[in-house]
């Protein structure tokens, strides 16, 4: 795919330094994650993106994440999950369906290029605020016996806010930035437009503002889930594609469920109830067991359950696999995502799976 730059109708902030790491400071915990306050964004220095970071995809990924067409990780690369978005964001605006940053495109998205690519941001103790736990097990039986799921580090944290990876975090900033109160460090621009929620459960509410996603969301009049695709679309009443998100979806074992469902209800921060028969690869003599809440838990911040029994629409701890592997049947998106689509739907939308 060969693209056309953007940065002089953006006039583009970038700001290179590169690294293996970052030095996680000490920092203070808590006994459940917290959200911060909207940081505010401070300087940022006019240089290329390092480490083969395309400013122009990333900006490109920055708009469409904010419009609502998941490009998966603001991460500045080429890749599937950035095409499909450029394909979503085409068909809402009735653009020739191409895939690439073309020229009709590109116009289309001149109107959003005041929302620049990147951010530097001075972290706040809310955004360095665990508790976290690193390594997460990986048997069910042994993370039921945690309290909760959360993150495993600092990094990981600020990469899902930001709506990356910590790779990416580590290539914008340098090895030796620490993760501590006050600190200026550079992330993707996934930071919201507006933050008005008219949410009454001050846990998701706090869990909505931390992951970025913004109040002002689409009514979903259904939901389809397109296994050919691989990406769940959101329309409106008027039959108007109005949000896009990659999607992992089922298997051969678990296949998705072909047909027409209803979103039941919605389980925010959820806790998990695994069962060894639903689960492919489980031990034999595994036993059933309850994982308890955090965004590390195997179906992450938000479950909306389905008609269809056991199945549901969820967010994952392993955002950087959505699109790339299997599930149990049931549709995983990245925890912003799966946030971000609770805000659209309501008990009774429709979700219609099709190859």
């Amino acid at each position: 795919m060969r693209y056309r730059t953007i940065l002089g109708l953006a006039g583009l902030a970038t700001v290179a330094a590169a690294g293996a790491m970052f030095a996680e400071a000490p920092s203070a915990t808590a006994q459940t994650p917290a959200a911060s306050p909207a940081p505010a964004p401070a300087s940022s220095k006019m240089l290329t993106l390092p480490g083969g970071m395309d400013p122009a995809v990333l900006h490109a990924q920055v708009i469409l994440d904010k419009l609502g067409f998941g490009p998966g990780l603001l991460d500045g690369r080429d890749s599937p999950s950035f095409a499909r978005a450029l394909r979503g964001f085409q068909t809402s605006r009735g653009l020739g369906v191409t895939g690439d940053l073309d020229a009709p495109t590109l116009r289309a998205l001149y109107p959003y290029r005041a929302w620049r690519p990147i951010k530097m941001i001075a972290l706040t103790e809310g955004m360095l605020r665990g508790p976290f736990l690193n390594p997460t097990p990986e048997d069910y039986a042994d993370q039921a016996k945690l309290p909760g799921v959360p993150y495993r580090s600092p990094l990981e944290k600020l990469a899902e806010m930001f709506h990356t990876s910590p790779q990416v975090l580590v290539t914008l900033n340098s090895r030796e930035t620490p993760l501590r109160v006050g600190q200026e460090v550079v992330f993707p621009n996934a930071l919201p437009t507006e933050r008005n929620y008219a949410i009454d459960d001050a846990t998701w509410r706090s869990t909505v503002a931390y992951l970025n996603v913004g109040s002002n969301q689409p009514v979903a009049d259904r939901v389809v889930v397109d296994e050919s695709e691989g990406a769940l679309k959101v329309y409106d009443a008027e039959d108007r594609l109005v949000a896009q998100f990659g999607a992992t979806m089922g298997s051969s074992q678990f296949p998705l469920p072909i047909g027409e469902w209803t979103i039941k209800g919605t389980a925010f921060n959820p806790d998990w109830s695994y069962d060894p028969d639903l689960i492919a690869g489980s031990a034999p003599d595994a036993e059933e067991a309850v994982v308890p809440p955090g965004p590390n838990n195997p179906v992450g911040v938000v479950w909306l359950d389905l008609s269809k029994e056991h199945y549901g629409i969820h967010g994952t701890p392993e955002p950087q696999n959505i699109g790339k592997t299997e599930s149990n049947g049931c549709i995983r998106l990245t925890n912003w995502d799966a946030a971000r689509l609770a805000l659209m739907v309501k008990p009774g939308t429709r979700a219609i799976f099709q190859r």
